[in-house]
């Protein structure tokens, strides 16, 4: 049982008959509940979903491009809860190979830092709106292999939040870890997830 069961919600099939699982990350000020409107655009069937709730809509308080001593321990904490959800999933028969990792904005970035740092086969991670944590990477901190493992970023060209070239760095780091990454960026795109996005995801990851 998760220690913070209060504070995730489960939905979709249940574990022991689900196919795979889909572990949802939402952003700064939102919820679990409201990343959960996103199974309403992936398509997938038979899976099990997961969408964890950050203290105060929040997993760490400052940007995620701030260096990660000022996130402590808040950081530490929510990659704690996601590794809590993978062992749980485990202990109910749900693999990591078979668990899908999506996040958006924060929660999309705290995907792709707890994914590098646990590298390992997923179903697949998509990040909408994304890069890994810090004010610069600290390649020492991420390990393990992807074994191939489908990984899409995307973002829009002038994102207020995330820079391109951290979202390319953050690329080159998930391809040497053996992931096989899809960056697509967006002009104009505003903070959001869009239609496009999703069928992208369908189309490369939720086959």
């Amino acid at each position: 049982m998760y220690t913070h069961e209060k504070q995730v919600i489960q939905a979709g099939t249940a574990v022991a008959q689900a196919k795979s699982a889909i572990v949802l990350l939402h952003g700064r000020g939102s919820s679990a509940q409201g990343i959960l409107s996103l199974q309403h655009h992936l398509q997938f069937t038979d899976a099990a979903i997961v969408a964890p709730q950050a203290t105060n809509n929040t997993w760490y308080p400052h940007s995620f491009m701030a260096p990660v001593d000022q996130n402590q321990p808040a950081l530490d904490s929510a990659l704690a809860r996601i590794d809590e959800v993978f062992a749980e999933l485990a202990t109910q028969g749900m693999p990591a190979e078979q668990v899908y990792l999506v996040g958006f904005s924060q929660g999309a970035c705290l995907a792709l830092e707890y994914a590098a740092r646990h590298a390992r086969r997923y179903r697949g991670i998509v990040a909408f709106t994304g890069g890994l944590i810090g004010a610069t990477l600290d390649h020492t901190s991420y390990q393990g292999d992807f074994d191939e493992t489908p990984v899409l970023i995307t973002a829009g060209d002038h994102d207020a939040h995330v820079p391109l070239a951290r979202i390319e760095e953050s690329a080159t780091i998930l391809r040497q870890l053996g992931a096989q990454v899809t960056t697509e960026i967006y002009p104009g795109k505003p903070h959001s997830i869009s239609a496009d996005e999703t069928l992208l995801a369908n189309t490369l990851i939720f086959q």
